[in-house]
């Protein structure tokens, strides 16, 4: 441990008292050798939370002690985010880390935690890449056909998006930015919301992702134009990419991982990654997320976090020229 970790590990001390130092200090071979709670920032039965108990069924199963969920939603996830900031770092409270948890880093005023720094990210495990739907009733084609309407006809169209700050309505704001075009932001408090006006033909377009509304995608009920990813998907075999449709480089991914307080230790964040890498790999758990409407993924300590920064980075000038603040 280097001096700047020991200082940082007695300030822990401090704060979470003598019995948490302890169990950090003494990492046990047997990790785990009681209850390990997941905190999830967003309510039961949604999409997110149905993956985080996925994980969580099998991690009990694959280390032999149980892996509770916690819901914990609010506040854009900064409640949960927070709650695990506070927790001692010997991996008995973990974090759901999303996507949430890198645009906070720029759409909030200030918040208690650095992302990038106050965690250590153990896997990540899933990703639903984004998908631009248009309401049927908009008699919009493709990602020209949109954009071209939105240019003849200024300030008229709109977005639906599950709330300000989150990544629905920063892939709007990005695509009003690359496509140099004006349209409406209208937050909603749900991706069912939203959906349903989108639907309704009350608002024109909206990036939602695969996760819980695919059915609608494939259905015809909204219509896909572009798949905001590097490849398109198997789900969709006849929806371009972004990049297909003229816009590069434009990729919006809704994902999930663990991430433990910083100073856990490397044995533990090695015991979860490796369980969470033979999970990933039974055909049945792939199946399960595909179901969802998500992307099975496998990315270490390492990898992820180089992820997390680039997501950060992103979102962060996505922010910056939209002008978006929350307090």
């Amino acid at each position: 441990m280097t001096l700047a970790n020991a200082l940082k590990h007695l300030g822990r001390c401090a704060a979470t008292g003598l019995l948490a130092c302890t169990a950090v200090t003494a990492v046990a071979a047997s990790y785990p050798e009681r209850p390990v709670k997941i905190v999830v920032g967003y309510s039961p039965g949604g999409a997110t939370d149905v993956i985080a108990r996925l994980m969580a069924t099998e991690l009990s199963r694959e280390m032999g002690q149980p892996f509770i969920v916690e819901n914990r939603p609010g506040a854009g996830s900064n409640i949960a985010t927070e709650n695990v900031l506070r927790a001692a770092p010997d991996g008995y409270t973990l974090l759901l880390l999303t996507i949430q948890n890198a645009t906070n880093m720029s759409v909030y005023k200030s918040v208690n935690y650095d992302t990038a720094k106050d965690f250590t990210p153990i896997a990540q495990f899933m990703a639903s890449p984004s998908v631009l739907v248009a309401a049927p009733q908009l008699g919009v084609t493709d990602l020209q056909s949109l954009i071209a309407k939105a240019k003849a006809e200024p300030g008229t169209l709109s977005f639906a998006s599950t709330g300000v700050g989150g990544s629905p309505h920063l892939a709007g704001e990005m695509l009003k930015a690359r496509a140099g075009i004006d349209m409406l932001h209208v937050p909603y408090k749900g991706t069912s919301q939203a959906m349903t006006d989108v639907i309704a033909g009350n608002v024109s377009t909206s990036f939602m992702t695969t996760l819980g509304v695919l059915e609608h995608m494939q259905s015809g009920a909204v219509k896909p134009l572009a798949v905001a990813y590097r490849e398109r998907l198997p789900e969709l075999p006849n929806v371009p990419t972004m990049a297909e449709a003229g816009i590069a480089d434009f990729e919006v991914v809704s994902w999930n991982g663990l991430a433990a307080p910083a100073d856990t230790p490397p044995e533990v964040v090695k015991a979860l990654g490796e369980a969470l890498e033979r999970i990933l790999a039974k055909p049945e758990i792939q199946e399960r997320v595909r179901g969802l409407g998500g992307q099975t993924v496998i990315h270490g300590p390492g990898e992820f976090a180089a992820y997390v920064q680039s997501e950060i980075d992103k979102w962060g000038e996505v922010v910056q020229t939209a002008g978006i603040s929350l307090d």
